[in-house]
């Protein structure tokens, strides 16, 4: 399994969500630090606009082959998922099934402004000083790239639906009620367009992060979701 972070993530804020679900599955786990977050080499500004399809389409497949990863189930939160999308459409035979949590295919208005909160939020707060407890010095260049990207005019046409139909394998599509980074449209999009079998959870009273808002329901979730495309994987 691969484990794909958020926009200001890393290992660290994973906490100890990939071992279990590891360990419920009976499957090895990957999880890295994205350029520019956690313990990786800092990235510089601005960040580009395709910042996310050069993450899915150049860093994740030069990840997976210096790990020696063949088929793997990519699991991505927010714009891990983003990526995890994108990525297997590009790479199918790579693929054995996507769980996405929070994932965005196009930008809405309640993307923004949850973005313009956390900035604000950000510079009124002691949350630079808690984000650095992950990310160390690239902390402040990381939450800019994110959110002066995410707010810049030229980011608000982004969209990747295009690459939905090309997603062949099994999909679950994770997002939280009261997300207060996108609604329920998204999920919407991925399960319509996506080729490959797709189903959607929608849980309540559950916000941007669900593997730890409502652990036991997404752990619950993604190992049923795994087993059953174990079960029926081709005997080799």
């Amino acid at each position: 399994m691969i484990f794909l972070h958020e926009g200001l993530g890393s290992i660290g804020q994973l906490r100890d969500f990939p071992a279990a679900l590891c360990l419920m599955a009976g499957l090895d786990g990957l999880v890295y630090d994205r350029w520019g977050y956690g313990k990786s080499d800092p990235v510089s500004l601005p960040r580009p606009i395709r910042y996310l399809h050069d993450e899915a389409l150049t860093t994740l497949p030069e990840v997976l082959e210096k790990c020696g990863v063949g088929e793997a189930i990519l699991l991505g939160h927010s714009d891990g998922g983003s990526i995890a999308l994108m990525f297997a459409s590009v790479h199918p035979k790579h693929v054995m099934g996507i769980a996405t949590e929070a994932a965005h295919v196009f930008v809405e208005d309640v993307t923004v402004k949850g973005i313009e909160e956390a900035v604000q939020i950000y510079r009124t707060t002691d949350l630079p000083g808690r984000l650095s407890k992950y990310h160390g010095a690239n902390t402040d260049l990381m939450f800019r790239g994110w959110a002066e990207t995410w707010l810049s005019p030229e980011f608000r046409s982004w969209n990747v639906e295009e690459y939905l139909p090309g997603v062949a394998c099994p999909v679950l599509a994770i997002q939280g009620v009261d997300d207060q980074y996108g609604t329920p449209a998204q999920v919407e999009s991925i399960t319509k367009k996506v080729t490959g079998p797709a189903r959607k959870l929608l849980i309540p009273a559950c916000g941007h992060i669900p593997h730890h808002e409502a652990r036991s329901t997404v752990l619950t979730a993604i190992k049923q979701f795994i087993d059953e495309i174990l079960a029926h994987r081709p005997e080799s």
